[in-house]
């Protein structure tokens, strides 16, 4: 246990000093590749009116983002009644996803309570 826990500690060194070398060089180019999506002058004034353009773009988004659903809703209603014409393959893929819906709600209530698992402990 102790020798992973060097190997451990030299690897956050080696980690550390890669970014302390080369994170200011890092940040430098990544701004100026995204140059065109900084709004000038970065005041904080700015930022509150961006935040309440957000807000308030995704609050009118709402009803769209509603009839989505609905339709969605009604064509798998409509599979639903037309069961009969439901293949292998589209079955298949409806128990895989969910499947992987299950697996993410599993791993994102391990994530919640801190990557600690629950339950008898032998």
């Amino acid at each position: 246990m102790a020798a992973r826990l060097q190997q451990f500690r030299s690897k956050a060194v080696q980690v550390s000093n890669f970014v302390s070398k080369h994170g200011c060089a890092y940040y430098k180019e990544l701004l100026e590749k995204n140059k065109q999506h900084i709004v000038q002058p970065p005041t904080i004034e700015k930022c509150q009116e961006l935040s309440k353009q957000l807000f308030y773009t995704r609050l009118a988004s709402i009803p769209g983002r509603c009839e989505s659903f609905w339709k969605e809703l009604d064509a798998m209603k409509h599979i639903g009644r037309n069961r009969k014409d439901l293949t292998v393959e589209d079955a298949g893929i409806a128990a895989l996803f969910g499947l992987e819906m299950y697996a993410w709600f599993c791993v994102g209530e391990i994530i919640g309570r801190g990557f600690t698992f629950t339950g008898y402990y032998v």
